[in-house]
């Protein structure tokens, strides 16, 4: 779309700022807020700096340059509404030079590509838990992240009373992620004390991932506003539970529009257990691209809720795959391992090209292990790394995913693993001092 173009479909939404961004390795949304008249001048030549490809977490440079700023690609399509300031849109600008190939958009959006050519169609939706904290960011750094203290902390999973109790902080918590335009299935209590979970919508899976990254931060803003942080940390600690980033998926036949997962039976088809194949030999090489900060890990310790290899059943909570059959067009499978931090560009390029890959090699599926608990390795399965620094060891070594993802990307995540493993190596944690300080 032209400038002329664009300029019309913003003057004619009204839209008087535009923030024009894209979200980097560590999901974050790094901007440009600029007024309309400003914005299309930019839009003519638009640049962005690449450093945002080099920073961790902390904004922490790593790397070797050059560090300057390259072209980037207005992805019309993404604008969406901005509802924390008046008459504002965000839209999407990837970079569409030298760094384009290792930013995570760019590696779903390859594996899209590759199932369209297969005659797939993708539609995928994310559900995210999430903890409210009572805590500003001020309360915060005052404690020194310390103490924290949850709001509702009476709330039990899925309670009534909690939806009552705080239906109004539930109502305006759907209200704004609608409000972003992001697919909204169902919002409301889960485990623990401040856990509440959303549900969003079956989309199209590059509008799926865009509609996650912006839930988080539409989330995080709404809580800022009413004095609350809202966490996506895996494991905050002992007293809270696990959260994660689960993702389901399905595949339609571009020419007949059928649910290829799908069956007569009801029960789980050879296609969806050729995707599932594929999840069971690529997941453990790959993991990091789901599993990216040390936090994610502690959500794996021992006892803990989350699977420890990637097994699979039907209607099956404890396992990392829980396959949903159907005679109709309902059927689909839920990727049960990402934790609420991940990257939801990398995560479900993971999902989709692992399965694809399965599809095209008719790779079978493991036993199912309904009876496993979360602990359980099925026989033959492959223990998931264990650390970051494992799984990234783990992702450096494995041809396949570099095949799969491209070499270059490979190479560069892993880099962004080894260094956010690196600034905690030398961490220690108060329970460790006075676990070992007068042993």
């Amino acid at each position: 779309m032209g400038t002329e173009k664009l300029a019309h479909l913003l003057e004619e939404n009204h839209v008087e700022v535009v923030h024009a961004g894209q979200f980097d390795h560590a999901g974050t949304f790094r901007e440009r807020r600029l007024p309309r008249d400003s914005f299309i001048a930019w839009a003519r030549e638009p640049q962005f700096a690449n450093t945002i490809a080099l920073w961790d977490s902390a904004d922490t440079l790593f790397g070797s340059g050059p560090y300057l700023t390259e072209d980037v690609a207005i992805d019309v399509s993404s604008l969406r509404q901005y509802p924390f300031e008046p008459n504002a849109s965000v839209v999407i600008a990837e970079f569409s030079g030298p760094t384009a190939e290792i930013m995570p958009r760019a590696v779903l959006r390859r594996q899209i590509e590759r199932a369209k050519a297969l005659g797939i169609e993708v539609r995928a939706a994310f559900e995210f838990e999430v903890l409210i904290l009572d805590e500003t960011a001020e309360s915060l750094r005052t404690s020194q992240f310390a103490g924290l203290r949850p709001f509702a902390p009476d709330n039990k999973c899925w309670s009534g009373q909690t939806g009552a109790n705080h239906g109004s902080f539930v109502a305006g918590l759907e209200a704004i992620l609608r409000a972003t335009d992001i697919a909204v299935f169902g919002v409301g209590g889960e485990l623990g004390p401040g856990c509440f979970e959303a549900t969003l919508g079956a989309e199209e899976p590059l509008k799926a991932a865009d509609d996650a990254a912006f839930f988080r931060l539409a989330t995080r803003a709404y809580a800022r506003s009413l004095g609350k942080t809202a966490s996506f940390m895996p494991y905050l600690g002992a007293g809270f539970p696990g959260i994660g980033g689960h993702i389901s998926i399905s595949l339609w036949d571009s020419a007949t529009g059928l649910n290829l997962f799908s069956d007569t039976t009801g029960r789980t088809n050879a296609t969806a257990q050729h995707f599932i194949g594929g999840l069971t030999h690529t997941v453990p090489q790959a993991f990091a691209l789901c599993a990216h900060t040390v936090n994610a890990y502690r959500r794996f310790a021992p006892g803990s809720w989350a699977p420890k290899s990637v097994s699979w059943a039907e209607f099956t909570f404890t396992t990392a795959i829980r396959s949903v059959p159907s005679k109709h067009d309902s059927a689909r499978l839920e990727f049960r391992l990402p934790g609420a931090d991940c990257n939801p560009y990398l995560a479900l390029a993971l999902l989709l090209g692992a399965g694809l890959d399965g599809l095209e090699e008719k790779l079978p599926a493991p036993p199912a292990s309904p009876d496993n608990g979360p602990d359980d390795i099925p026989e033959g399965g492959i223990r998931l790394p264990a650390s970051l620094a494992e799984a990234a060891e783990r992702l450096a070594e494995s041809d396949h995913a570099r095949r799969l993802f491209g070499d270059r990307f490979v190479t560069h995540f892993t880099k962004t693993c080894e260094v956010e493993n690196a600034s905690l190596a030398r961490a220690v944690s108060s329970q460790e001092v006075k676990r070992y300080l007068e042993a």
